[in-house]
């Protein structure tokens, strides 16, 4: 059997401001409307024959959206490795090796980033069946991409000998000049460097121990050293912060004699940038090149792509461009700049500014909640919790919490006096009923119905930070 393994990392700076670290690219809706890039590559896999449910190794920050985008494709069954902190792709693969091989030491493994999309799935299907023969070898497999142009963004992988399937790999090329590009194009002899991979884990595991010895030994010492929490995978993090960081190309396979490659044409991209995203989605509007999402209007707009999330955004003789709007920010670039998206984050992070990390709406296991409204002494939100979601049993030092549900059955729990949890009593609030919590109070907010619940919530008090916050009981893991 083959288990895919997703790897769902990254920093969400290259198609700010919509992804963001907090909630990076692999969760969003890009390529179509109804499922993310996360849930794209975890249902790849039915075009494969004899492939498992998805191993994803993802940031600990994450992996409640993980779980919960899992569930709603219907992969519950799926293994969730928590990475304590971002080591690179060679130590996550040696952990996805290591839970693998604990299961079958031959166990072949289908690598995936998180965050690409492949539009033509039976072709991806039949170039993993020609390196399921190689990998059954003991060849560790990559998948080059045939270009279609002189791409400067991408890694390249020069092909050698011819084998039974696909060539050896005779070299990994760093990303090139446009004239080194041009020749590589030329030559027939270059493939785009996909990211995708296929192995044994014992296959893999013996290459970095080889090559790498310091990483596996770290690894395997996290590994050891985990713990099950819930539906998660938890690596111990002490020795995984040990591990350095390295990519599987640097690690691995740029040393090994057994790297091969299969040439496919799947319909590829890894969506590095908004401009790759215009190429992708500029069937939405032929005639003159455009690729919109959201509410958009144009006139005399020709080559750009308009993405509106929150409003109305309107394009007048304009060429060549890529406008972003969401709630809390907008981006204008020239499309020939669009990599360069990721200076401006890299500005926000050194001002200290929260744009770079996180969205107006902010994701939780129960739901969500978004900032309506902010000053120094009030803040108002949206909250949404999902049908059987149960904030933490909890309590705030400073502020106040005024609560009005607008839609759905809100099931509070509430007690008496200050950081009191004795004594707590639960009531049902139906739409237009409110509550208020003092400040101190011992407090809870649930959902027992079956659709959504919305509410608005004043907050009230001297400081509004989410860090206000001592929870006593929570049946996420979170106390």
């Amino acid at each position: 059997m083959i288990l895919p393994v997703i790897l769902s990392g990254g920093s969400g700076s290259r198609l700010w401001p919509v992804s963001r670290e907090h909630y990076p690219k692999q969760f969003l809706n890009l390529h179509k409307e109804d499922v993310s890039l996360l849930q794209e590559a975890a249902l790849r896999i039915k075009d494969i024959a004899n492939s498992g449910e998805p191993l994803i190794v993802c940031n600990e920050e994450h992996r409640f959206l993980v779980a919960e985008q899992m569930q709603q494709v219907g992969l519950k069954d799926s293994t969730i490795i928590l990475e304590p902190c971002g080591r690179n792709t060679a130590p996550a693969l040696a952990l996805a090796a290591l839970a693998a091989s604990a299961v079958n030491p031959d166990a072949e493994l289908l690598v995936m980033p998180a965050d690409h999309v492949i539009k033509d799935t039976e072709a991806f299907a039949h170039a993993v069946e020609q390196g399921h023969m190689l990998s059954q070898e003991g060849k560790l497999v990559t998948f080059g991409i045939t270009p279609s142009s002189p791409h400067t963004g991408y890694g390249y992988i020069k092909r050698g000998k011819a084998l039974t399937q696909g060539f050896l790999v005779a070299a990994f090329v760093e990303k090139p000049n446009l004239e080194a590009a041009e020749n590589y194009l030329k030559s027939g002899d270059y493939l785009w460097n996909s990211g995708i991979f296929l192995f044994k884990a014992s296959s893999f595991l013996a290459a970095l121990g080889q090559y790498a010895p310091d990483i596996l030994q770290s690894c395997q010492a996290a590994f050891e050293a985990r713990t099950e929490d819930m539906d998660f995978l938890r690596i111990d993090e002490a020795c995984f912060a040990e591990c350095r960081s390295e990519s599987i190309d640097y690690a691995v396979m740029e040393h090994t004699d057994q790297a091969a490659v299969i040439p496919m044409s799947p319909g590829w991209s890894d969506i590095g940038a908004w401009d790759a995203l215009h190429e992708l989605r500029s069937v939405d509007d032929k005639e003159n090149g455009n690729a919109i999402h959201g509410d958009v209007m144009l006139h005399q707009t020709r080559n750009s792509l308009v993405y509106s999330e929150s409003r109305l955004v309107a394009a007048v003789g304009v060429d060549n461009l890529v406008i972003v709007e969401t709630d809390d920010a907008v981006l204008v670039a020239d499309r020939r700049q669009a990599q360069d998206t990721k200076l401006i984050v890299n500005a926000l992070k050194a001002a200290g500014r929260k744009e770079f990390q996180s969205h107006q709406r902010i994701y939780r296991p129960w739901g969500y909640y978004r900032t309506m409204v902010l000053t120094d002494s009030f803040q108002v939100k949206e909250i949404v919790v999902k049908p059987g979601g149960k904030l933490s049993l909890q309590m705030h030092h400073h502020r106040a919490e005024h609560w009005v549900v607008v839609q759905g059955t809100a099931q509070v729990t509430q007690g008496e006096g200050h950081g009191n949890t004795a004594n707590l009593r639960s009531f049902l609030l139906s739409e237009d009923e409110s509550t208020y919590i003092p400040l101190g109070t011992v407090h809870r907010l649930e959902n027992p119905g079956v659709i959504p619940l919305k509410l608005i919530e004043v907050q009230t008090g001297s400081y509004l930070g989410e860090d206000d916050i001592v929870r006593y009981n929570d049946k996420y893991g979170r106390e």
